[in-house]
């Protein structure tokens, strides 16, 4: 993918695990704020993330969320259901305005995987970038990606599998036939793959079959295309900001049952 000749400064965070209310609240936070900023982030709990033009009762099982201890939150990005757990997440906030990526959102969901294709390529694998908004290797997901664009500014989040539990995440997720439920987790698992579970199938002995999020972390930031990064933290505005949105609106029950 052609990426635009205008380059910026993008400040670079990690803001570690976190709640699914306060992971989300953060990337809006950003997003509000106007900061060029790539996040990366993991979950703690584990978390289903529902698309915002999604049901949360048609889409998961609020049972066994709840007896797992897996949160449960609303996107304000698109997109199917997803269960986070083994994986790091990104999320990537740019202006609209400054010709960093295409106004063509499908553009410009090529333009941004790209530097995460390139850093599982130095991992060792087979990344290639699959539209919409998927990258696989050897023809399977490892990355599902989702974007939105408000108030002039594009806000893109991703996960990049690091492991991958099929069978714990159908038990999340509802199915439209029971009945069917076993066929769809084997082809899900013929389906899906992970970081790990790619590598112990490699001859890259030296990365060893477990990938943590913090070598992963490190191959995408040196390949990112899109400008410079710099390290920085959240500014007060933002954590105020946060910390108000993860109460207020994705902790709520109007905003997650609110289709």
């Amino acid at each position: 993918m052609n990426i635009r000749t205008a380059k910026m400064e993008f400040r670079l965070l990690d803001t570690g695990k976190n709640s699914a209310a306060i992971n989300m609240a953060i990337d809006e936070a950003i997003m509000l704020s106007g900061i060029p900023t790539l996040r990366f982030y993991d979950w703690e709990p584990p978390a289903v993330t529902i698309g915002y033009f999604q049901g949360i009762e048609q889409e998961v099982n609020l049972e066994a969320a709840e007896n797992n201890g897996v949160d449960i939150v609303r996107r304000l990005t698109g997109g199917g259901a997803v269960f986070h757990d083994k994986e790091l997440t990104y999320s990537i906030i740019i202006p609209e305005n400054e010709n960093i990526v295409s106004r063509n959102i499908l553009e410009s969901y090529g333009q941004i995987c790209c530097f995460v294709v390139e850093g599982l390529r130095k991992l060792g694998l087979r990344a290639e970038f699959k539209p919409i908004n998927d990258i696989i290797v050897n023809n399977k997901k490892i990355s599902g990606n989702a974007q939105t664009r408000r108030g002039g500014m594009i806000l893109q989040h991703g996960t990049v599998l690091l492991d991958v539990d099929v069978r714990k995440m159908f038990s999340l997720l509802k199915v439209p036939d029971e009945k069917l439920k076993d066929k769809m987790i084997a082809a899900a698992e013929e389906r899906v793959t992970s970081v790990n579970k790619e590598l112990s199938t490699t001859s890259r002995g030296e990365l060893g079959t477990t990938t943590t999020f913090k070598t992963v972390k490190s191959s995408l930031i040196s390949s990112f295309e899109l400008g410079t990064t710099k390290e920085g933290a959240l500014t007060e505005t933002e954590k105020k900001k946060a910390n108000d949105l993860s109460k207020d609106k994705y902790a709520s029950k109007g905003w997650n049952f609110m289709r």
